[in-house]
């Protein structure tokens, strides 16, 4: 405790903002390791937070009321809540290898602007998750989990905005076997320029209880100056609006589909939802 007042004491007297470097590392997360840390048990993850001293030094640091950015480094999700409700920026670096610091500096201080997007779902605890012994997918992932995340998958933020529209789609109706075609036009309408990752996800309404909650069927990146707009199509192909039956193997059946194109997933709210982008959506429909 003395440590982390002197800390906090130091930061407030010297510092004009704070870049603090935390997370996990290969010396804790890995295969059949002799690893103590809480949170860690034989280099498997039992919590997903951060662990406790790291966690105590950023409430230290951000309780000197400095500018802090909090720069995550991990090879799989952090449970960053408290991070998400009390520091102003999170980047998160992953394991960035040598050049790493030369990174983040260019895009701490503006000289390059950020558009990754999350690989994987970052979730609020474990208890989100099933039991590590349950091997099913129900409950997991971005295509199968049904709670509130900390973060989507797909999530990512940009220094400007992107605006979508004009979603287009070769057909209404197709026949089973049959692909589709899906456009639309997308628009930095922000003040500097940046890449977008274009994202398209498949719903299945009709058969919604045996396909997934939505499933990424496509992905571009984009670079776009102020003002710029360019049409992005895609190409659904047949395997995309399949299912798998009872016997296990894959059908396409007749339904209704919803398609979404944006740069991120649809419908989440709050910090969850990237507000530095959008989503246009539409409909069609698999006939026999």
């Amino acid at each position: 405790m003395r440590v982390l007042t002197a800390i906090r004491a130091c930061v407030s007297q010297q510092a004009d903002a704070v870049v603090i470097v935390l997370g996990i590392s290969p010396a804790l997360e890995g295969e059949e390791m002799n690893v103590t840390v809480a949170g860690f048990r034989g280099g498997d993850r039992t919590d997903l937070s951060l662990p406790r001293v790291q966690e105590d030094l950023l409430k230290a640091v951000t309780a000197s009321r400095k500018p802090v950015v909090l720069v995550l480094l991990n090879g799989s999700a952090l449970a960053v809540n408290w991070a998400n409700d009390n520091v102003p920026a999170i980047l998160d670096a992953w394991y960035p290898g040598e050049e790493g610091g030369t990174a983040l500096a260019d895009v701490l201080f503006g000289d390059y602007n950020p558009a990754g997007r999350l690989p994987v779902t970052f979730y609020k605890s474990a208890d989100q998750l099933p039991p590590f012994e349950d091997y099913s997918m129900r409950g997991r992932t971005y295509r199968y989990f049904k709670g509130e995340p900390l973060y989507p998958f797909g999530f990512g933020l940009s220094y400007t905005r992107f605006k979508y529209d004009n979603l287009k789609l070769s057909a209404r109706a197709v026949k089973a076997g049959e692909a589709i075609r899906v456009s639309v036009d997308v628009q930095n309408v922000g003040d500097r320029a940046g890449d977008e990752v274009v994202q398209l996800y498949v719903t299945n309404v009709t058969n919604a209880t045996r396909a997934p909650i939505r499933s990424l069927a496509g992905v571009r990146r984009v670079f776009l100056n102020h003002g710029e707009k360019q049409n992005i199509a895609f190409q659904l192909p047949p395997e995309r609006m399949s299912i798998i039956d009872d016997t296990g193997k894959r059908v396409i059946e007749p339904g209704e589909f919803v398609i979404s194109v944006g740069g991120k997933q649809p419908g989440f709210t709050g910090r969850a939802d990237a507000r530095t982008t959008d989503t246009v959506a539409g409909r069609f429909a698999v006939q026999k």
